[in-house]
């Protein structure tokens, strides 16, 4: 997948929104969302709820991990952690992406939490590079990464196959020439 995909598939999630206008029930190929009252919270997808806070036809509630105390909570579990530790959602950086570049001003400590969002994502990622760094130093062939999100996946997958493809030529190009040496020193 690439980010556009992992973008797509994080719209999909859920979020409460408080509209304020009134509407039956929306049928969607994904199911129904609604009945819509006005100043009754409702769960719609992201897409949605980004859609109707554009037209100034709601107010999006924030998911309940992305407050501020929450946050600081997953940062310090990740930083004592020398593994990946699960995140609070799957699509963390990308739902938080989306909701606050739309509704910053619905968000109690906006600019907190794009700053808390920031520093777990560049702890989880230089874990990432020095876990993908330690894997093609040692020569594996198969590794196994728990708890990683789509989009840090997305980050590493430019670099990782080429740096395997290039040590596994590297490796065939040895072969021959050890072979070629052990001959001679028989």
């Amino acid at each position: 997948m690439n980010p556009a995909e992992v973008e797509f598939l994080a719209e999909n999630n859920m979020v409460s929104i408080v509209p304020n206008f009134s509407f039956d029930r929306i049928f969607l190929i994904s199911g129904e969302v609604g009945p819509f009252r006005a100043g009754l919270p409702v769960t719609v997808p992201v897409w949605m709820a980004i859609n109707l806070r554009q037209r100034q036809k709601c107010k999006i509630i924030p998911p309940d991990w992305m407050n501020i105390e929450k946050l600081e909570e997953v940062k310090e579990t990740e930083s004592s952690s020398r593994y990946f530790t699960r995140m609070p959602s799957d699509h963390y950086m990308v739902q938080a992406h989306l909701l606050l570049q739309a509704a910053a001003e619905d968000m109690p400590r906006a600019d907190d939490i794009r700053t808390a969002l920031k520093d777990i994502w560049d702890m989880r990622m230089s874990k990432l590079r020095t876990s993908v760094d330690a894997f093609v130093k040692g020569g594996g062939s198969h590794a196994r990464l728990d708890h990683l999100t789509a989009m840090e996946v997305c980050g590493v997958r430019p670099l990782l196959p080429h740096a395997l493809d290039q040590m596994y030529r590297l490796q065939e190009a040895g072969q021959p020439l050890q072979a070629t040496s052990q001959e001679y020193s028989q």
